[in-house]
C-alpha cells in the first residue's frame, strides 16, 4: 500500500514538473532589496533608502533596521558643538556590507546639553571627541529625526558601477585629484569616488540637498560638469 501511494506521489510530481517546463516558468527568486542604489522617490518628493526616509525617520526606527547595538553619542570637533549621531561598523545593505552613520536632526542647544550630561568621553581619529551619552538622555535621542544618512561600503565603487547602478548624475564635481562627487539631487545623493581610498554616499531628504552641494562649491575649482 505505502510503495502504490509512493508511486501515485511520483507521478504527480513529474507531471507538475513537466508542466511547469512547457510553460517556460522559472522557480521564483526574491530579489534583493536594501542595496544603496535602490532609492525610492515618494509622492510627496522624499526619499526612502535602506528603509529609512531621511527628515521623516528616527534614529529608533535606524535601529530596528540596523541592530539595537547602534551606538548613539555626540560628535565634536575641537571648537565645534558636535552632532547627534548614531553608528554601527558592520551592516548589511541587501548584498553589500559597510559602515553606517546616521546624523540626527536637532539643535546646537540640545547637543551641547546631551554633551554637557555626558558619562564620560573618548578621543577617536585625531582630536575629535566622542560623549557617550547618559542613559536618562537614550530615550530623547531614539526620538529625534535622521537628517542624513552616511554609508561607507565596504567594497570599491568605479565610475562605470556607479553610473549603472545610480544613473548619470546631475553634476559631477571634483574637489581634487583624487575625490570627484557625483550629485543627485531627485535622489538626495551626494556619492564620494574615491580613487585612492572609500567611496562615501551621503543621502539627505531632496528639499534639503543644498546642504551637501554648497559645502562642495566653495572648496572645488570652478569648473564642475553636467551632462
Amino acid at each position: 500500500m505505502k510503495t502504490s501511494i509512493a508511486f501515485l506521489f511520483l507521478i504527480v510530481a513529474v507531471i507538475a514538473l513537466s508542466a511547469l517546463f512547457r510553460s517556460g516558468d522559472k522557480p521564483a527568486v526574491q530579489a534583493l532589496a536594501g542595496l544603496p542604489w535602490q532609492i525610492e522617490i515618494l509622492p510627496n518628493g522624499d526619499t526612502k533608502v535602506f528603509g529609512l526616509i531621511p527628515a521623516r525617520s528616527t534614529l529608533d526606527e535606524a535601529r530596528a533596521r540596523f541592530g539595537l547595538d547602534m551606538e548613539i553619542a555626540v560628535i565634536a570637533a575641537p571648537g565645534e558643538p558636535g552632532s547627534l549621531e548614531a553608528y554601527a561598523s558592520s551592516v548589511s545593505t541587501g548584498m553589500i556590507m559597510g559602515k553606517i552613520i546616521l546624523v540626527a536632526d536637532v539643535d546646537r542647544g540640545t547637543v551641547a546639553r546631551l554633551r554637557q550630561r555626558a558619562i564620560k568621553s573618548m578621543h577617536m581619529d585625531s582630536s575629535t571627541r566622542k560623549y557617550i551619552l547618559h542613559p536618562d538622555d537614550l530615550a530623547l535621542a531614539c526620538r529625534t529625526l535622521i537628517a542624513g544618512i552616511t554609508f561607507i561600503p565596504a567594497v570599491s565603487l568605479y565610475e562605470q558601477t556607479v553610473l549603472r547602478r545610480f544613473g548619470v548624475p546631475g553634476e559631477r564635481i571634483r574637489v581634487d585629484e583624487r575625490v570627484e562627487h557625483f550629485l543627485y539631487p531627485d535622489k538626495g545623493l551626494d556619492l564620494a569616488l574615491d580613487s585612492k581610498g572609500k567611496e562615501v554616499l551621503q543621502y539627505v531628504a531632496p528639499r534639503q540637498f543644498t546642504r551637501l552641494r554648497e559645502p562642495l562649491l566653495k572648496v572645488a575649482p570652478v569648473t564642475t560638469q553636467s551632462p
